[in-house]
């Protein structure tokens, strides 16, 4: 099974730039879209052999999960189902036959790091939790952008980033967790390198001098290692200022 996730920083607008084109060459089985900023009844999409589940967000034009699949899910499941993070749209559940699928969008800490208690003391393990209790019943794959780079390889420049949101103690921390949960960062089983990244801001030049940051993840729980074929960065993929990341279950 190949899933493919992208943040598409508005769906509306990334079907301007070429999302449909993207998702019929993409060869991907499932995928899951993070900040689409739409109801369904505002997008036109014509994606014959696909199927699209929405959790939007409450309020217009903000944040928001989706997936695509050509896949039946036996299930799908909006939210945590906690009254204070479902508000904003930012997970989506599908259950398949031998494991649960998850889109996140993780919240932004903020420039002033004005969400970062938040994030830090409430949906951080709040999220972790879920999945953890998913896990009970079968294994987990949970994607998106998570809002962190994990590691000093994973930033363009770290040092003058240290403390800012994206890269402060306590998120990286919370990604510590996740690891030590037992979920596997599935792209660094393939790659151990830096200088690839999935974000990068829109100033000019900047996506061009690849001056990025990895914050978008597949992780998977342990029992799927077996399972892993690949994982990979579709940097070179146009649209939204972050590019898909796929991985290849057998």
């Amino acid at each position: 099974m190949k899933i493919i996730s992208w943040n598409v920083n508005g769906l509306r607008a990334c079907i301007k730039k070429g999302f449909l084109d993207f998702v019929a060459d993409s060869g991907a089985d499932v995928i899951c879209l993070q900040e689409v900023r739409a109801l369904p009844d505002q997008v036109d999409m014509d994606l014959s052999g696909w199927s699209m589940f929405w959790n939007p967000a409450q309020k217009r034009g903000y944040s928001g999960t989706a997936i695509l699949t050509r896949q039946a899910p036996r299930h799908v499941y909006p939210g945590l189902g906690l009254a204070e993070h479902d508000t904003e749209g930012r997970v989506l559940t599908a259950e398949f036959d031998d494991f649960f699928l998850v889109t996140v969008y993780t919240p932004n800490a903020q420039r002033e790091l004005t969400r970062l208690e938040y994030r830090h003391t409430a949906w951080d393990p709040d999220f972790l939790k879920f999945v953890r209790k998913l896990e009970k019943t079968k294994p987990v794959v949970f994607c998106g952008d998570l809002n962190v780079s994990h590691r000093e390889i994973d930033l363009a420049n770290p040092k003058p980033n240290r403390g800012n949101a994206g890269f402060t103690d306590e998120e990286r921390a919370g990604f510590d967790r996740i690891l030590a949960a037992g979920f596997v960062d599935t792209f660094r089983e393939f790659e151990a390198g830096g200088g690839h990244y999935t974000w990068w801001s829109n100033r000019p030049g900047v996506r061009e001098r690849n001056v990025g940051w990895r914050i978008d993840y597949f992780l998977a729980s342990g029992a799927l290692r077996p399972r892993l074929k690949s994982a990979g960065i579709l940097s070179q993929v146009l649209g939204s200022d972050h590019c898909p990341i796929s991985l290849d279950l057998d």
